[in-house]
């Protein structure tokens, strides 16, 4: 065993086990069958995460392997803080080659939300967006959930295209996990250019899951939330 799953044993609460196996909804059928859990907090693997900062990546593609949830978060997060502290463009991109090479090994929500916006986010914000309108078309419910979380960093530099069109290409998304991560994008837009949202919902409210619709319209006023919610507005 490596010492980064060592180290995370040591913090392992078998009380959290079955918490954590409702909360990621691993029963029969749904998105996180099967998954393993140690009972290890968030706080915890990101501590241990830092610890292991200087970690080579080759080290890191068995922990991705790994049938347990929190060494695959733990070695996400690893490359989530290698990422800002890569000194060089060649540097960056064998971070984010070798994401793109084993990111479906991040086969949860938690293990797509803590890593994309702070790796493919700054290095697609300058380049060529095509991966992410492949990743919003592909039959793969976690791809989908990285193409719009993705642009999460793009919001925070307040530029909102990319949240907008990937939003339109999963407006009609079956699966919960994508309503929701798209109404959330769309209010983090909001919450910075209130006017953007309300023109892209003007558009498509009415066509949007209640989901994703409640999300997005999280912070409006409750009586402009209604409004939407009736499709009166």
């Amino acid at each position: 065993m490596h010492p980064l799953q060592q180290a995370l044993r040591k913090y392992a609460r078998l009380e959290k086990i079955a918490i954590y196996k409702n909360f990621f909804k691993t029963g029969p059928g749904h998105y996180g069958e099967g998954d393993q859990f140690i009972g290890v907090t968030v706080p915890d693997t990101r501590a241990i995460a830092q610890q292991f900062i200087s970690l080579k990546r080759e080290e890191l593609i068995p922990i991705l392997h790994s049938p347990i949830h929190e060494d695959r978060m733990c070695a996400l997060m690893v490359l989530s803080y290698q990422y800002p502290r890569a000194t060089t463009e060649t540097e960056r991109k064998a971070i984010v080659d070798f994401y793109s090479t084993y990111h479906l090994c991040g086969n949860n929500w938690d293990l797509i939300d803590c890593i994309v916006d702070r790796i493919l986010g700054p290095w697609l914000l300058d380049k060529p967006k095509e991966l992410l309108y492949t990743y919003a078309r592909s039959e793969n419910l976690w791809e989908r959930r990285i193409a719009i979380i993705t642009t999460f960093h793009f919001i925070k530099q307040k530029r909102y295209t990319e949240t907008l069109k990937i939003a339109e290409i999963l407006l009609k998304d079956k699966h919960d996990l994508i309503r929701k991560a798209v109404g959330w994008m769309l209010r983090e837009v909001g919450k910075r250019d209130e006017a953007t949202l309300i023109t892209f919902l003007k558009q498509h409210y009415k066509a949007m899951p209640r989901t994703m619709l409640r999300y997005a319209i999280e912070r409006f006023p409750e009586n402009m939330r209604k409004q939407y919610l009736k499709g009166t507005i």
